[in-house]
């Protein structure tokens, strides 16, 4: 139920246009192309399920977990609109 100035299923669409944005982040960064026999930052063999599975990978699973970890996707402005966020 929307209140104030938001019309009925305008949550549900700010949820919707948030994940949207945040696989098009993910899809974005996929690897594509030749997969790479050893890893690009270790040297450690990847194993051909691996290379497989995931077309274009260039890191090993213990490499890739730590590049995970340093990589965030964020929003360019609040979708949620609450008066509080707006008025600081």
């Amino acid at each position: 139920m929307a209140g104030g100035w938001a019309p009925d299923g305008a949550e549900q669409a700010q949820i919707d246009a948030s994940l949207d944005d945040a696989l098009a982040f993910a899809r974005q960064h996929l690897p594509s192309g030749e997969s790479a026999h050893e890893c690009a930052e270790c040297g450690e063999s990847i194993p051909e399920a691996r290379r497989t599975a995931l077309p274009g990978v260039q890191l090993c699973v213990s490499c890739q977990e730590e590049a995970d970890k340093q990589q965030f996707f964020h929003t360019a402005y609040n979708r949620r609109g609450s008066k509080d966020s707006q008025l600081k």
